[in-house]
């Protein structure tokens, strides 16, 4: 029904932002990261919406980018997984690093968010996974390149480094950057050690 409402942030609270369009307060259910992102002031900022209707309630969902809205259309596909938990989700792990999450098998991650147990999160894995590639993260940028595609050494380097306890946005990070470092046909064992580095650890 709504592609996207743009207008003035004329309230800001919890979860949820007041946006003032054409003499009409639109009240919109939002991410963390989404009210972050709100502009204080007179300053026009555009909301992409979802419209969500039950027999018992109509609510108007918000999103600061087109990648989180998407984002939270694929939780909203898996079984168990509501508008609200959705929304809760994408507020304990911004898009870029539940996509890593994902993509990696993260399940612990995903147990950050409010109401997400483990088997939901095995859920959400199981069902997203083959949807998503570690060179599909947004980056921070509008213009920004996606991170390259791993190859199977940087997999096995991401999981080790998984295993360690390093989360799935730094484990990527530091493989990444080690990538850039080594030769081209570096193991997994010398990223490794080259993302630990990175790291800080020795």
């Amino acid at each position: 029904m709504y592609a996207f409402i743009e207008g003035r942030v004329a309230e800001r609270r919890q979860g949820e932002l007041v946006i003032e369009a054409g003499g009409v307060g639109y009240l919109l259910l939002c991410s963390a990261g989404t009210v972050a992102a709100a502009p204080s002031g007179e300053e026009l900022f555009r909301c992409y919406t979802h419209l969500s209707v039950r027999e018992d309630a109509m609510e108007l969902f918000g999103f600061a980018t087109r990648e989180e809205r998407g984002m939270f259309l694929k939780l909203c596909g898996i079984s168990g997984v509501g508008p609200r938990t959705a929304l809760g989700i994408l507020s304990a792990l911004p898009v870029r690093e539940l996509t890593l999450a994902i993509a990696m098998g993260d399940e612990t991650a995903l147990t950050r968010a409010p109401g997400i147990g483990k088997k939901t999160a095995q859920r959400i894995v199981l069902e997203l996974k083959d949807k998503m590639e570690v060179g599909d993260v947004p980056t921070s940028g509008a213009q920004a390149p996606a991170m390259p595609l791993a190859s199977d050494a940087q997999q096995e380097a991401i999981q080790a480094l998984l295993a360690l306890g390093y989360t799935s946005a730094e484990a990527a990070r530091a493989v990444n950057q080690a990538r850039n470092l080594a030769d081209t046909n570096a193991t997994a064992n010398q990223l490794i050690m080259l993302a630990l580095k990175s790291l800080g650890g020795h």
